[in-house]
């Protein structure tokens, strides 16, 4: 997912960018309100991860102002303030969750697991392809003949088509889900990364499409 990072401690942004990497999200950060503002309005996030105390503001004018324009993209606020009151405030702003600094990156990757289920509307990290199962957790899918262990970016692009089982996703809007500002990436990436997960999807009644002159679509056949 395409994730973005408003945090203007230095090193606490360079170690969460570099650890969302890791995971095969893309990241672009904002150290302040105002590049928060610019980025959120040239692009469309999953998710905003969003601290508190800001050189140029509090991160909830930015919370206020971005949900009184009707983004609903959900948002984690990142904060030092661990009364009760604040964490209500923060919730009752539109915040969709919320972690405590300092935190651990296992605590927070499983925060974003959990917003992604509940803005697909699951609630487990498995989900039934076919005659497969893909388990966002551990990042496999499972048949009755085989384990495959999904590679960062193909889990993330899965991720994207499984949210959006039937809907006709261009290269365009993959690339942007997929890559942040900074990656320099064409739309052919995305034929390689398509190519991959077909393979590893192979004959089980899933597929992704090819919309001709427009782009894919995760199709499922019923049994």
């Amino acid at each position: 997912m395409r994730i973005l990072l408003v945090e203007d401690n230095v090193e606490l942004a360079k170690a969460t960018v570099e650890r969302l990497h890791l995971n095969g999200h893309a990241v672009d950060h904002a150290a302040n309100l105002s590049g928060a503002n610019e980025l959120s309005r040239i692009a469309s996030y999953d998710l905003v991860l969003l601290d508190i105390m800001l050189p140029d503001g509090d991160g909830r004018a930015f919370l206020r102002a971005f949900r009184a324009r009707k983004d609903n993209t959900p948002v984690i606020v990142v904060t030092a303030r661990s009364q009760v009151s604040d964490r209500v405030s923060i919730l009752d702003l539109g915040a969709d969750d919320y972690i405590v600094k300092p935190f651990d990156f296992d605590e927070l990757e499983a925060r974003i697991r959990a917003i992604l289920r509940r803005k697909s509307g699951s609630r487990s990290n498995e989900v039934i392809l076919g005659d497969i199962r893909f388990d966002r957790l551990s990042g496999t899918l499972k048949s009755e003949e085989d384990e495959i262990e999904l590679r960062n970016r193909e889990l993330r692009l899965l991720e994207i088509f499984v949210d959006s089982t039937n809907v006709i996703l261009s290269k365009a809007q993959l690339v942007d889900h997929l890559f942040s500002f900074d990656e320099e990436v064409s739309e052919n990436a995305i034929e390689v990364y398509v190519a991959r997960l077909r393979k590893h999807l192979g004959d089980n009644r899933v597929t992704i499409r090819t919309v001709r002159g427009v782009g894919y679509k995760l199709e499922i056949e019923d049994a």
